[in-house]
C-alpha cells in the first residue's frame, strides 16, 4: 500500500517536498491557509485541506488543525519542512501520539537541541568546541553577575535559550549596558519564545558563520555532507550561502566534522540537521544545532549529489537507504541567493501581485521557487520568494554564473532584493572571501547608500 505524506508547510519547501515524494512513489496531502489558496504546490498534491485563516497562529502553527487534516486524509506521516512547527517538540509528540510518523528527529532530541543551554552541553560532551560563557541560571545579585561577566570578558552576547531566527540576542560591551541588556533580552525572549531564560557567552567580533550538514538514520549511524559558509546576513538572517566553506583551518575542520558525527551518533539523530559555528582566527565555536532541514540545503545537494529531502523521507518511512560516509563525495562549488520580497536596503517586506516573472536557466543553474506570474505574495509570512543556486568547478566561476543567472531573472510588480545580490557578488571583499557576518550591514550597505545619495 502506497504511503501518504502530509506536508505541514507552504511556499518553496512545500513544493520541494511534493517533488521528492513523487520521485519515490509517495502520495501527498497539501495544507493551506485561507490566504494561501493559490500556492503552486497545491496543483500537484493528491489532496489538499484548508487548515484555517491567513494568520499563521490559526493555520500553519495550529497543531490541532494539522492533526485533524492528517486524520481526515488518512495520512501516514507528516513532513514539517523548516520554520513554523519544524522544531516544535510538542508538535512532534502529538504527531506520534496520534499515530502519524513525524519526519524528523525524535521529540526528545528536538527538545534537547532546541534549548541552547542543553545543546551546548551535548555538543561539549561530544567534543565540539563551544564559545566560552556562563550556562547556569543568571544570578539576581548584581555583584555576582558582574564577576561572571568580567570572567567571561566583554563584549558579551546575551542569548535566549529558546531563541532562533536571529531573535533573542543582544551584545553588551560594559557593566553599564549589562543590567538593561539582560532585562530587555529577557522580555523579548518571553514574548517571542514563551521563556525568559537567557545565558551569557563571549561575543566573537566579526566571525564567519560556518555550518555542517548532517544526516542520521535514527539507529546510531550518521554522516556529514560537508560545510557551508553563511556569512552574508542581514538582521542575523542569511541571504547568501555557499558550499563548501573555503579558507578554513583543515586540521580544526577535520576534528569538528568528526565531533559532529559523534554528536549525532550519541543522540541517535534521525533525519537532516545542521550544526552551526562561528569561525574566527582558525577556530570553530559551536552556536546551535537546527534539528530540521535548512533553507540553504540546495548548495550542499549540488556539491554532494545527495538528495537530503528524499533521505529524510526514506529514513522516516523505513525505506531502503544506507548512510555511508565513504560513499559521500564532493565536487565543485555552489552558491545560493535568497530572493526576498523586500526593500533591498531597508529590508522592509514588500508583498503584492507579481505581474511578470522569468526564472533563470541553463547548465549548472537551479531555481527553487513557488512563485509565478499573477501570484499574489501575501503579507502574513516570510518574504522568501525564490532560491537561485549555481554550481561550477570553482568559487570564482560560480560567482560569474550567479551574476548571469541574476541578469536573466526578473520579477515585476513587487520590490525584491535582487539588486542587492548583484552588488554583493561584485563586491571585492566578498570576491576575496574576506567578509564576515556583520560585513553586509556594517560596511557594504552603508557604502551602497552613500553612493546612491540615500
Amino acid at each position: 500500500m502506497t504511503k501518504k505524506v502530509l506536508i505541514a508547510n507552504r511556499g518553496e519547501i512545500a513544493l520541494r517536498a511534493v517533488r521528492a515524494c513523487k520521485e519515490i512513489g509517495l502520495k501527498t496531502v497539501g495544507v493551506y491557509s485561507s490566504g494561501d489558496k493559490d500556492l503552486k504546490h497545491l496543483r500537484f498534491v493528491d489532496e489538499s485541506v484548508c487548515i484555517g485563516p491567513a494568520n499563521p497562529t490559526e493555520s500553519y502553527l495550529n497543531i490541532p488543525s494539522i492533526i485533524s487534516a492528517a486524520e481526515l486524509t488518512g495520512t501516514d506521516a507528516i513532513y514539517p519542512g523548516y520554520g513554523f512547527l519544524a522544531e516544535n517538540f510538542e508538535f512532534a509528540e502529538k504527531c506520534e501520539a496520534s499515530g502519524f510518523k513525524f519526519i524528523g528527529p525524535s521529540p526528545d532530541v528536538i527538545k534537547k537541541m532546541g534549548d541552547k543551554i542543553s545543546a551546548k552541553n551535548e555538543a561539549e560532551k561530544a567534543g565540539i568546541p563551544i564559545v566560552p560563557g556562563f550556562k547556569n541560571k543568571i544570578p539576581k545579585d548584581e555583584k555576582k553577575l558582574f564577576n561572571i561577566a568580567n570572567e567571561i570578558g566583554y563584549p558579551i552576547m546575551i542569548k535566549a535559550s529558546a531563541g532562533g531566527g536571529g531573535r533573542g540576542m543582544r551584545v553588551v560591551r560594559n557593566e553599564n549596558e549589562l543590567i538593561d541588556g539582560l532585562a530587555i533580552t529577557m522580555k523579548e525572549a518571553l514574548s517571542a519564545f514563551g521563556s525568559d531564560v537567557v545565558y551569557l557567552e563571549k561575543y566573537i567580533e566579526n566571525p564567519r558563520h560556518i555550518e555542517v550538514q548532517v544526516v542520521g538514520d535514527g539507529k546510531g549511524n550518521a554522516i556529514h555532507l560537508g560545510t557551508r559558509d553563511c556569512s552574508i546576513q542581514r538582521r542575523n538572517q542569511k541571504i547568501i550561502e555557499e558550499a563548501p566553506a573555503t579558507g578554513l583551518n583543515e586540521k580544526e575542520l577535520e576534528q569538528v566534522l568528526s565531533s559532529c558525527i559523534n554528536l549525532c551518533e550519541k543522540l541517535s539523530y534521525e533525519g537532516a540537521g545542521t550544526i552551526e559555528f562561528l569561525y574566527k582566527d582558525g577556530k570553530f565555536f559551536f552556536i546551535e544545532m537546527n534539528a530540521r532541514i535548512q533553507v540553504e540545503h540546495p548548495v550542499t545537494e549540488m556539491i554532494s549529489m545527495f538528495d537530503i529531502v528524499k533521505a529524510q523521507l526514506k529514513i522516516a518511512l523505513d525505506m531502503d537507504i544506507k548512510l555511508d560516509q565513504n560513499k559521500v563525495t564532493f565536487r565543485g562549488h555552489a552558491i545560493e541567493c535568497r530572493i526576498n520580497a523586500e526593500d533591498p536596503l531597508e529590508f522592509k517586506p514588500c508583498p503584492g501581485k507579481i505581474i511578470k516573472m522569468h526564472p533563470p536557466g541553463g547548465f549548472g543553474i537551479r531555481f527553487d521557487s513557488h512563485i509565478y506570474s499573477g501570484y499574489v505574495v501575501p503579507p502574513y509570512y516570510d518574504s522568501l520568494l525564490a532560491k537561485i543556486i549555481t554550481t561550477t568547478n570553482k568559487r570564482e566561476s560560480c560567482i560569474r554564473r550567479m551574476n548571469n543567472a541574476l541578469d536573466e531573472f526578473f520579477v515585476e510588480g513587487i520590490e525584491t532584493n535582487h539588486s542587492l545580490h548583484s552588488k554583493i557578488l561584485n563586491d571585492q571583499t566578498f570576491r576575496d572571501n574576506d567578509h564576515h557576518i556583520n560585513y553586509l550591514e556594517s560596511d557594504l550597505i552603508k557604502r551602497i547608500k552613500n553612493e546612491s545619495g540615500i
